[in-house]
Order: structure tokens, then sequence, then C-alpha cells
């Protein structure tokens, strides 16, 4: 100790000023890890982020298919004028097509809200 004692008493002070903000950053640390409703809904928002990562993969594997099908009955329109008509099998195909991209927007809406 110094002769009035003022020096150790100061830092020593400051030390258990240190030591408490230490502490306090530590509790709210490990609340913050505790808190179930924090867990909750950041679990529900990487959720959230798969489904629109997945719905926009599946979107655009759909419109990639849907425009070789068009590019197909276009080609088959041009080279082939009567096969169009010939059966509904193309027909069929586009509609099948159109309605897929129907119920995967609507998936993607209802996601979103």
């Amino acid at each position: 100790m110094t002769g009035n004692g003022t020096g150790d008493v100061a830092a020593l002070r400051e030390e258990i000023r240190r030591t408490r903000v230490e502490l306090g950053e530590t509790m709210e640390l490990l609340a913050a890890r505790a808190d179930p409703k924090a867990l909750v809904r950041h679990s529900a928002e990487q959720a959230k982020a798969r489904v629109r990562e997945q719905a926009a993969t599946t979107v655009a594997r759909v419109r990639t298919r849907a425009a070789e099908r068009a590019r197909l009955v276009r080609a088959q329109a041009v080279y082939e004028p009567g096969t169009l008509a010939r059966g509904p099998l193309p027909w069929a195909a586009v509609a099948a097509g159109a309605v897929v991209t129907v119920v995967v927007l609507l998936v993607v809406r209802g996601r979103r809200r």
C-alpha cells in the first residue's frame, strides 16, 4: 500500500467496476441464449428463409421447364403444322404446366404472409 492507501483502493474500485461490467455483459448473453421466445423467433426466421429459397428454386425450375415446353410446342407448330391439332397431349402438357405455375405462385404468396 501507499502512504495514504488511496492508490490501491482506486485500482481495486476500477477492477470491481470492470468486473461488474463484464459480468453484466455475460448475464445479458446468457439471458439471450436462454430466452425461449427469442429461440423460437430465430428458428422461425431460419425456416422462413429456407422455404423462400426452396420456393424461389421451384419457381425458377418451373419457369425453365415451361419455357422449354413452349419452345417445343412452337417448334412443333412451325415444323409439323398438323401435330398440334392431332391430339390433346401438347395442350394437356401446357395446361399442366400452367396449373403447376399457379400452384407454386400461390404457395409462395401464402408463405410471405
